[in-house]
């Protein structure tokens, strides 16, 4: 299928086609050494398995367009997303499921509300073709921000964690005394979106907008669009890093404002 407007078709011979390209991948692994062929395989069978199991789901929900199937992938998306962000931190911390779980919601349900309310303004509400899409970078993107910023902060805790103690005996607070280790956290969960908004257009054409221009889409309108992703995914990613630290950083201090250094 060809022509203006419309989005070309992909056979099964073409994607076989694709599939060579990770043929190359497997050819550098074997002849450098870095024994990842297997792997490599693994991830591409999983891969085509998961997108595919995804994309009929997704068919039959987008079929359905009920708002309590929209509720239930969003709910499984933020599980799973979950699960991730925690499996980052080197050391588990008690509670760290509910803490990433309560950040990821949080920064999702708040920035997508927003987006698709008031900025896109879909109706109804739960119209899953912008839903599902919109949700799943907004928690992606959320997903490592958190995972980045909670990694950051118990490792710098773990080297620190002589100078927290000092500044505890002092007499700062717990909050005070893991201040410089949280703002470090943040930023570094910060630092990818930012260098991501400083190089959009320039070194790459991000997801979005090169889906909507191959769709057959205005490149004008496809840029619209990529702002608002661009503009919600900082707010997103900002919400979900300093929800994540403040409440794993407590999880470090007991209510005398001592160190839990085991956590470390």
């Amino acid at each position: 299928m060809s022509g203006t407007g419309s989005v070309l078709d992909l056979s099964l011979w073409q994607l076989a086609l694709a599939l060579l390209l990770l043929g190359v991948v497997i050819v550098i692994s074997v002849r450098q050494g870095l024994g990842i062929g297997r792997d490599l395989v693994v991830g591409a069978a999983r891969a085509v398995v998961q997108l595919y199991v995804v994309g009929l789901i997704l068919a039959a929900v987008f079929a359905a367009s009920r708002w309590y199937w929209v509720l239930l992938i969003l709910a499984v998306m933020t599980a799973v997303a979950t699960q991730a962000a925690v499996s980052r931190l080197k050391k588990p911390i008690p509670g760290g499921r509910g803490i990433a779980g309560i950040a990821l919601t949080v920064s999702t349900a708040a920035t997508l509300a927003y987006v698709i309310g008031v900025v896109v303004q879909v109706h109804p509400w739960y119209e899953p073709q912008y839903v599902i899409p919109i949700a799943g970078m907004i928690l992606g993107n959320a997903m490592t921000s958190a995972a980045l910023a909670g990694d950051r902060l118990q490792g710098d805790l773990r080297v620190r964690a002589d100078e927290v103690e000092a500044m505890l005996a002092l007499g700062f607070s717990g909050r005070e005394a893991v201040q410089p280790m949280a703002r470090a956290a943040l930023r570094a969960s910060m630092i990818p979106t930012v260098n991501g908004m400083m190089t959009v257009g320039l070194v790459q054409l991000p997801g979005m907008m090169t889906g909507q221009i191959l769709a057959g889409s205005s490149p004008l309108l496809a840029i619209k669009y990529q702002l608002v992703v661009v503009f919600m995914l900082a707010v997103a990613t900002a919400l979900a890093s300093v929800l994540f630290v403040r409440l794993a950083a407590g999880r470090y201090l007991t209510a005398a404002h001592q160190l839990r250094r085991y956590l470390l």
